[in-house]
């Protein structure tokens, strides 16, 4: 007995010939909006190191210092300037800049979705499969819809990060709100506070550690994930990484790596810290 084979990937391909004919106008905003953005982050670090990429690294630095401590400041002043000698600070920029507008995104439509299944049981049952499903594609597979709806380039790249790194925002959130103490709640109902009252001054206060944790865990997705859309022409360090494999030169591709580390440990560190 032999089990028919379901036709999945050709329902799949229909379902995304017909979003893309009854939404075009629609992704034609998105993308304006999305490139509008990037190049925003983009123009104002270029301009802002535009004299000398020293000051921008000095900001960094003091930053660091400022939010993480005195060894993360030294780190990211090290680090930074290493970058800039190995002539890659506009592709870190670049790549800095797709972070940004992802992490921005990803948190800005995760945390309310993460409020709504803390706040609904029903809401959380439906959603918990979904991100079950956005964590456990491959990567790569996100590409590829993208790629039909953008076509090549920065916009693609972002909205694949955007929809890779959005699960732990709206976990974190889910489960910080989840995780504060009953008695704190029922203490907050008996002064007669409001729904809204008990979310915004009691549970999203305390939950604020956890968030911050999705927080932290989105930005890393995401810098993961705008390395992997070089493949599609998103530009940054990825391409640098990319063209390191393609061309076999070792070096480049080295380069390239360690100037997304010193990113990354700059970002996570940074975003540790603000908890």
């Amino acid at each position: 007995m032999t089990i028919p084979k379901i036709p999945i990937g050709d329902w799949f391909e229909a379902i995304i010939d017909w979003v893309e004919e009854t939404f075009d106008f629609l992704f034609d905003i998105i993308a304006d909006v999305i490139e509008f953005i990037v190049n925003a982050f983009y123009t104002g670090f270029i301009e802002v190191s535009g004299f000398s990429p020293f000051i921008l690294v000095l900001l960094f630095a003091l930053l660091a210092w400022k939010v993480s401590g005195a060894g993360v400041g030294i780190f990211s002043l090290v680090g930074f300037s290493l970058i800039v000698s190995m002539e890659l600070w506009g592709e870190t920029m670049e790549t800095f800049a797709m972070i940004l507008t992802s992490g921005v995104v990803a948190l800005g439509v995760g945390i309310p979705i993460g409020i709504l299944a803390a706040k609904n049981d029903i809401a959380d049952k439906i959603i918990r499969p979904m991100l079950d499903f956005m964590q456990t594609m491959p990567a790569f597979v996100y590409l590829i819809p993208a790629v039909i709806f953008f076509s090549l380039g920065i916009v693609p790249g972002v909205i694949a990060t955007v929809i890779f790194a959005m699960p732990p925002a709206i976990r974190l959130t889910n489960l910080g709100i989840r995780q504060v103490d009953k008695e704190v709640i029922e203490a907050g109902k008996a002064f007669g506070s409001t729904s809204s009252q008990l979310l915004y001054k009691i549970q999203l206060p305390l939950a604020v550690p956890t968030i911050m944790a999705g927080v932290n865990q989105t930005i890393m997705l995401a810098l993961s994930m705008v390395v992997i859309a070089s493949m599609i022409g998103a530009g940054g360090l990825g391409n640098v990484v990319l063209r390191g494999i393609q061309q076999l030169q070792i070096g480049t591709g080295f380069e390239g790596g360690l100037s997304v580390v010193i990113l990354a440990i700059f970002l996570d560190r940074l975003t540790q810290s603000l908890k």
